[in-house]
């Protein structure tokens, strides 16, 4: 077979490429539907469930089945990302209304993970069976082939209340993301039926019904005012607290007890809020705390932070609500798929294709339920008509040869080859004309019918069809008719499943809280050489001078209220507050610089420290690998930002050394070939950070500057390089920008 082969542009190719891959993680598997407010795994996971008839009176059914043949039939994308889906429908504290009944251990609101799915249990919820699948019998969604074409899958669920906004969604697809907060069902409810009764009725009409998100894990929104332009647009922030209460703890102390977290808090981020209250108080910028302990249960969550006597509780609290995520915000992105296309929403717009999906499914519901009840009538009609001439019927039976001919004289009056008792009975059958539904009822009916119960039963059964039929219809050909059965069903969801909101909405207060002023004074800042930094004060620091000296790379004597800079060999210049430093003992470890900067000690090194108050009253002197140095002013890095660059670099090249000028007369440098070079430190110009600086050596090819050398006026008549120590004087004093000479070692 020859191949055909086919030329294209390589960049239209990947194009075309990307974009198909990205729709079809937008449509088939990142975002939800608006109709039923499912992503597709998520309604596939709950339609294999329905088939399965793992309802919610039925027993539990392992998880590990509902993934498998959810998997083979209907999502080949990987068990993970089923279970995933599955755990999270089961989740109370995630969703709004649960979807799925969990049996085991599916993960907490503090983050731990669910058992395995071979350990856990599931089941369907009643609301999910009577609100997203109770109709599928019935032609009411359009049914797709799967991915191999070998089972029907449901376009979409039959969804009857809006469950995009009863449960919200969040879904990363490629170059956009879906972020829809939870709602109050009740809420939703009237709010829908508020836009059934009238379409034209505003944003700011439906708020009077739906008042806000209503997170699962409770909270207290505190921007109401911004809520109707993010209702409107669809876009926006939802600034969310904690509840917070205070309580009366042992010995008089203070307990603030956190009873309710905001919705972004879920999971790690507890931990997380743990340990930046721990932080504060090891860090001393609050002293009050006493103890932390987190006695969340099933029953809900609990925090209880202790706090001494005297403690300002409000003032702590809005201390919470800036340094810690007990205040937070959740962004709305009210992203879904709409006819096939995702779109961004606001609430009345949702609601109008909520309901005009509503519509749409209970035309089809009827058209269906009426066709079977026409149905119906024609066969009801045909028996109690057969039950009229009975005896005719039988004496055709008897007389024909087979079903067929039995079949032809009922619908078509056709006597032919039956034997009659009369000529009467024969042209009477003759003028039979029964449907042929009705004649294979009739040819299909038992004896036990003739009974006169049974006919009575028959012709009631029949009034009842009539009965339907014309409600049916009724429905179908009366907007009116229609809109009370989709409000009565709401009504009725409402009635059953709606609970109280959890989450209050009101315009909180910003949070202003007073931070206890520092009283100043002289502390010694310590780094050792693996970066550990930490605070002395001044009595510790001279009680132990000598052996603080010796463990230490860098001493720095600074204000507590200042700050430190550090200059790195990357030329980047990062200062740290000396409050964020933990004022420890002589014996304490101290923080790695890492943690409390924007330094980071896997891409760079530290070449110097100095005090950012004493900047002003020293000049720099920078040399790098390829030998350019420079002078620079100390006011140039006495800048508020936490890093700048502090000189700059020509590619391949780094900072080797950063001195403090204060007595120094000579520099030497020294070459990783084994050349020294000694000048006057006065032949190096003085110039701005942002230059690269002047050539101090000649280097032979692939040379580096790998040492650099001070002499100061009193007190230094050598140095030490590689375990050797070398006298100034040994090396010729020379100007600038030789080559040096070469020692012998």
């Amino acid at each position: 077979m020859a191949e055909n082969i086919i030329k294209t542009e390589y960049s239209d190719e990947m194009q075309k490429s990307y974009i198909d891959y990205a729709m079809s993680v937008i449509i088939s598997r990142a975002l939800p539907d608006v109709r039923d407010g499912l992503k597709p795994v998520q309604r596939r996971t709950l339609y294999d469930m329905h088939e399965l008839g793992i309802n919610y009176n039925k027993p539990y059914r392992k998880s590990a089945r509902i993934v498998g043949d959810t998997m083979g039939k209907y999502h080949p994308h990987g068990d993970s990302s089923i279970y995933d889906a599955l755990v999270v429908m089961a989740q109370d504290f995630k969703k709004g209304m649960a979807l799925v009944d969990g049996h085991g251990n599916f993960g907490n609101i503090e983050g731990d993970p669910p058992a395995a799915m071979r350990y856990t249990e599931s089941r369907l919820q009643k609301i999910t069976q009577d609100a997203l699948l109770a109709d599928l019998d019935k032609d009411v969604v359009d049914f797709i082939p799967n991915f191999d074409e070998t089972e029907k899958e449901p376009e979409v669920l039959p969804c009857r209340i809006p469950n995009i906004l009863i449960n919200g969604s969040e879904g990363i697809a490629v170059g956009m993301v879906t972020s829809i907060p939870p709602h109050n069902l009740g809420e939703v409810i009237d709010a829908t039926k508020a836009y059934i009764e009238n379409p034209e009725i505003t944003t700011k009409q439906l708020m009077r019904y739906i008042k806000g998100p209503d997170f699962p894990t409770g909270g207290i929104v505190i921007n109401k005012d911004d809520l109707e332009e993010i209702y409107e647009s669809g876009v926006g922030k939802i600034r969310i607290r904690g509840k917070v209460d205070v309580e009366k703890g042992k010995n008089g102390h203070i307990n603030v007890v956190i009873s309710e977290i905001p919705y972004p808090m879920i999971g790690l981020n507890i931990s997380k809020f743990l340990s930046d209250v721990a932080d504060l108080y090891e860090s001393k910028k609050c002293t009050d705390i006493v103890d932390i302990s987190n006695q969340s249960s099933k029953e809900g969550i609990r925090i209880v932070i202790e706090l001494k006597k005297d403690t300002d509780a409000q003032n702590f609290i809005n201390m919470l609500y800036k340094k810690t995520k007990l205040e937070d915000t959740f962004s709305v992105n009210m992203l879904a798929i709409s006819e096939k296309r995702p779109e961004t929403m606001g609430l009345k717009e949702i609601l109008k294709r909520c309901t005009a999906f509503y519509y749409e499914c209970n035309r089809r519901k009827y058209t269906n339920l009426l066709n079977k009840e026409l149905e119906r009538k024609e066969i009801q009609e045909g028996l109690i008509r057969a039950c009229n001439v009975i005896d005719l019927i039988i004496e055709i039976l008897r007389g024909s040869k087979d079903r067929p001919m039995a079949k032809r004289c009922l619908v078509e009056g056709d006597t032919t080859g039956i034997r009659f008792k009369s000529k009467e009975s024969e042209i009477m059958a003759a003028m039979l004309r029964f449907t042929e539904k009705q004649a294979n009822a009739i040819l299909e009916m038992r004896l036990y019918k003739l009974i006169g119960l049974e006919l009575d039963a028959l012709i009631k059964e029949h009034d009842e069809t009539m009965a339907n039929i014309f409600r049916y219809e009724d429905i179908l050909e009366r907007h009116d008719s229609m809109t009370q059965v989709i409000v009565s069903d709401l009504e009725q969801f409402k009635k059953e499943f709606a609970r109280k909101r959890r989450t209050v909405i009101e315009n909180g207060e910003e949070a202003v809280y007073e931070e206890k002023k520092i009283e100043e004074a002289d502390v010694y800042v310590l780094m050792d050489r693996f970066g550990y930094v930490k605070c002395l004060d001044e009595a510790t620091y001279l009680r132990n001078i000598e052996a603080a000296n010796e463990e230490s790379k860098y001493v720095v004597l600074c204000r507590n209220t200042g700050k430190v800079c550090i200059f790195t060999d990357e030329g980047q210049l990062h200062t740290v507050k000396v409050s964020d430093i933990p004022m420890g003992k002589m014996k304490d470890k101290g923080i790695a610089i890492d943690n409390i900067s924007s330094y980071s000690s896997k891409n760079e090194q530290i070449l110097n420290l100095c005090s950012q108050s004493e900047l002003n009253l020293y000049r720099f002197v920078f040399v790098t690998e390829k030998s350019l140095c420079k002078i620079v002013s100390g006011g140039e890095f006495d800048v508020s930002r936490r890093q700048i660059l502090a000189t700059k670099l020509n590619d391949g090249d780094r900072v080797v050394s950063i001195h403090v000028l204060k007595d120094t007369k000579n520099i030497v440098m020294v070459s990783n070939d084994g050349y020294f070079i000694r000048f006057s430190i006065e032949e190096i110009s003085e110039m701005k950070k942002n230059s690269a600086g002047v050539r101090g050596m000649k280097l032979s090819a692939n040379a580096v500057v790998d040492s650099v050398f001070y002499e100061e006026i009193e007190g230094s008549s050598g140095f030490d390089y590689r375990d050797k120590t070398i006298e100034f004087n040994k090396i010729k004093l020379t100007g600038r920008d030789g080559k040096g000479t070469k020692l012998r070692l």
